[in-house]
């Protein structure tokens, strides 16, 4: 098909419509948008413009001439593919489109020939006004209430399209350009596709001229049935069938007045209903009736719609089909409620004369669950002022709405009328019935009565007054239940208490220490042994002893008055090791502390390590309890040739402490898997570590002066170095003197490391370049310290310190007016300090230091005269 003579005939047929009002009727079904060119698209446009056609009325066209909506939709994307790229739409006189006298048209069409999904660009000016308007408040604040129904028409998500693709309704008027589809079967085989002329006729093969304009699909079947039937004779045997529908629907003009959004003439197809019309102008305003839509046909009404019909029932009441030059007219609202608070559609509704506020309620969809329904208030304006109203319950179907009536529902109390609670020592405690009569032992007997536990000599009820203060009334239990006492009537909100025994005193507690293996605190039980209590605890340990437990026991009646008076009562005794049943088994009594001790006889293994230079470095175990580190150098086999004894160095963290070499697991993330074990240790050394931390800046303070400023960083260095656990021992001087002083005893968890002959000496902090230098017997500290760029500008010289191999630190040492600075030995660390910022001399201080000088000045002239 050439299509450059589709377009051009299109073109032509556009022109032609819009001048002389007459349709050119060309069939358009075949054509695809795909197959266009740009060029083509764009001389479309051009040809539109130019006899002041909009793209809406563009695709209508399009549409009316039989172009199918799937291909307008795409007919559509292109048009505004190629205004963007040549920038055409942001040309002036684009936007102001032309419109004819009594016809507005809007962007709004374009949801009517497939436009599945809303775009931005339909977004019109009623819209965005709308929108506005949700988010406007009065002057107290309130949100302004919306009109019932008038999001229907505006929301561009809901559609009111005619179906295009149904079947021909039966009850179809014909009229000028619909194509008839004409299809005999049977002993005769034709189809006619005739148009119907401006005069409402058809002309048909062989049967000549018909007239159908006005006439229902059904009506126009039966007519050309008959006059078919001298043509074919089968019809009136039955043995031929007609069949008649719609080709290509025609367009209809309707025109919709009064108080809607956008008034003015519609071009719609020829299915399309008030639904329809009323989508496309943006149904009423806000002064615009949603109750009393009328269509207007021949200066007739034909019908009027009630929009709540389909609002509330989803029933289109009324909705009848349009025909070309019908008119709808939206009149003024004659009366319009508020219906705000507990209800669960609150909003402006307009009502009838013959409704009620029931009916009202039941356009607010009903009360919420939380509404006052005895009595709701109404808001009225009279012709001076305004006045307030209450209306029941028994009167909601007999109360007229008046015009500017405000229905407030309010919220029920938040109280119970009938409720009494019971608390405590019963079966089931909770919040009853207060039915008429009920007392104290019924409520109890409701309760399911009392646990065994419940104190009986007293109970109290809880009750408020009637200036709602609260009162307590007590009462004997036992005395209530057996009927000794009267009963007690409730009253509405009463809460009666029954305490349990062990609400009324401590929890009973027995704790178990020492030599057991899960020592700890256990609850008392009565006859509780003191065997009974070990095997709670998992049984003794194997350095435990039997034979001298001890109980410590609370003393109840000691004499305050006495100096020497018995704190606690102290019991030894001696148990089997088995855990024996024996009738002489010492009976625990509440908060009795039991200490299991270990054997004089046992011992548990210790061991030290060694590492370093010697022949054997392992893990050894302490043989005796007077075993020295000499001891245990010649057990490793003695040191290697390579060994500097002057390094060697003793780390006692003490046998608690987890070693920093001790090999950790890692799960499949990477995380460390510590014991439960390590994780209290690593938090108590952390612990110790902030302590000593703390510690060190307060002692920092004192010696700077007080509000010196002390850095952090700095302290942690010298925490690290003061709180670490190395000993400095001189292995040099141990093996030479073995059992001296010097040779210390062994401990568990020692660490002992020989290093290998040491060649550096490094020099951190306050330095230049923190760097390891090659040690010299002739270098001194400061000579190390010049090796490594020399002091800096905050440098503290004086507090510079060295930390030897071994563990052991010294200082600078003040004589006179000279430094004397430590000796430097292999693998040192020499630290300098950060001195403490100094603060700037204030005015206030230049004032005391002058008058100061000046006082001083005075008393020299005065003792010199």
């Amino acid at each position: 098909m050439n299509f450059q003579k589709i377009i051009a005939s299109l073109i032509l047929v556009i022109a032609i419509a819009f001048s002389t009002g007459a349709y050119a009727q060309t069939n358009y079904s075949d054509v695809r948008v795909d197959d266009l060119t740009d060029a083509q698209i764009q001389q479309l446009i051009q040809k539109a413009e130019s006899v002041g056609y909009t793209d809406v009325q563009l695709e209508q066209m399009a549409a009316a001439q039989g172009m199918k909506p799937e291909e307008v939709q795409k007919l559509r994307l292109r048009v505004e593919k190629l205004k963007i790229q040549t920038g055409s739409d942001k040309d002036p006189k684009n936007k102001n489109q032309t419109k004819n006298e009594f016809s507005e048209v809007d962007d709004t069409f374009e949801r009517s020939y497939g436009d599945d999904e809303p775009r931005d660009s339909t977004k019109t000016k009623y819209d965005l006004e709308q929108k506005k308007k949700k988010e406007l408040k009065d002057a107290f604040g309130n949100l302004i209430p919306k009109i019932f129904g008038a999001e229907l028409f505006a929301n561009s998500n809901i559609k009111f399209e005619p179906n295009l693709r149904m079947a021909t309704p039966k009850s179809y008027i014909i009229g000028p350009d619909d194509q008839l589809l004409i299809d005999l079967t049977g002993d005769n085989e034709a189809n006619y596709k005739l148009t119907v002329s401006p005069d409402g006729n058809v002309r048909l093969q062989y049967v000549g001229l018909i007239s159908v304009g006005g006439l229902s699909i059904e009506q126009a079947t039966s007519k050309l049935r008959s006059l078919m039937s001298g043509t074919y004779p089968g019809l009136k045997s039955g043995r031929t069938q007609v069949a008649i529908n719609l080709g290509n629907i025609r367009s209809i003009k309707v025109t919709i007045l009064g108080e809607v959004v956008k008034p003015g003439s519609y071009t719609l197809s020829s299915l399309s209903t008030v639904f329809n019309a009323l989508n496309a102008s943006g149904g009423p305003n806000e002064n615009g009736s949603f109750r009393k839509i009328q269509v207007v046909r021949n200066n007739n009404v034909i019908a009027t719609i009630d929009v709540y019909d389909f609002l509330l029932n989803g029933i289109q009441k009324g909705n009848v089909r349009l025909q070309d030059q019908d008119i709808i007219n939206i009149p003024v609202y004659q009366s319009r409620v508020e219906m705000s608070g507990e209800v669960k559609r609150p909003a402006l509704f307009e009502v009838l004369n013959t409704e009620s506020l029931e009916d009202v309620i039941r356009f607010a969809g009903g009360f919420s669950n939380k509404a006052y329904t005895a009595r709701i208030k109404v808001l009225q304006n009279t012709n001076k002022e305004r006045r307030i109203t209450d209306v029941f319950a028994d009167d909601y179907s007999k109360y007229n709405p008046l015009n500017g009536d405000k229905y407030v529902v309010e919220q029920i109390l938040d109280r119970f009328a009938n409720r009494v609670e019971i608390t405590g020592a019963v079966f089931r405690p909770g919040q009853y019935e207060l039915e008429n009569g009920l007392t104290l032992k019924q409520l109890i007997l409701k309760a399911d009565g009392l646990k065994e536990d419940a104190f009986l000599n007293r109970g109290y009820i809880s009750r408020l007054n009637s200036d709602n203060t609260l009162a307590l009334q007590s009462f004997d239990v036992s005395k209530i239940l057996s009927g000794a006492e009267q009963d007690i009537v409730l009253k509405r909100e009463d809460k009666v208490t029954i305490s349990s025994l062990f609400d009324l005193r401590d929890e009973y507690k027995v704790d178990i220490k020492g030599e057991v293996r899960n020592p700890g605190k256990f609850d008392f039980a009565e006859g509780m042994t003191l065997e009974s209590l070990i095997q709670m605890a998992g049984g003794f340990k194997e350095g435990a002893t039997p034979n001298r437990v001890e109980i410590a026991r609370r003393i109840k009646n000691s004499d305050a008055t006495s100096a020497n008076a018995i704190t606690a009562e102290v019991i030894n005794v001696s148990i089997s090791p088995e855990l024996q049943i024996m009738e002489s088994a010492p009976v625990l009594q509440p908060f009795d502390i039991v200490s299991i001790r270990s054997s004089e006889g046992y011992q548990v293994q210790q061991q030290v390590k060694i590492e370093g230079e010697v022949l054997y470095p392992g893990i050894y175990t302490i043989t005796r309890k007077d075993e020295r580190i000499s001891d245990l150098i010649k057990r490793a086999g003695g040191l290697t040739a390579l060994s500097f004894a002057e390094g060697a160095s003793l780390k006692r963290p003490g046998p608690d402490k987890p070693e920093e070499d001790e090999e950790v697991k890692l799960d499949k993330y990477g995380n460390p898997i510590l014991k439960k074990e390590s994780k209290t240790l690593i938090a108590a050394s952390k612990k110790k570590e902030e302590e000593e931390m703390q510690k060190l800046a307060n002692l920092k303070r004192l010696q700077q002066g007080e509000g010196a400023v002390v850095d952090t960083a700095q302290l942690a260095k010298e925490v690290k170095t003061l709180g670490s656990d190395l000993v400095g021992i001189d292995l040099v001087r141990i093996l030479k003197k073995p059992l001296s002083k010097y040779d210390l005893l062994l401990e568990d968890g020692d660490v002992i490391k020989v290093p290998k002959q040491l060649q550096t000496v490094k020099v951190t902090g306050e330095v230049l370049r923190p760097i390891n230098i090659v040690y010299s017997s002739n270098k001194s500290m400061v000579s190390y310290i010049n090796g490594a760029g020399g002091f800096t500008y905050n440098a503290n010289k004086k507090g510079a310190y060295i930390q030897y191999a071994n563990g052991a630190v010294d200082a600078n040492h003040k004589f006179l007016f000279f430094n004397n600075y430590p000796k430097v030995k292999p693998g040192a660390e020499i630290f300098v300090p950060k001195r403490a910022p100094r603060e700037k001399l204030g005015v206030a201080g230049v004032v005391g230091i002058t008058s100061a000088l000046a006082t001083v000045a005075a008393v020299l002239i005065s003792v010199l005269r």
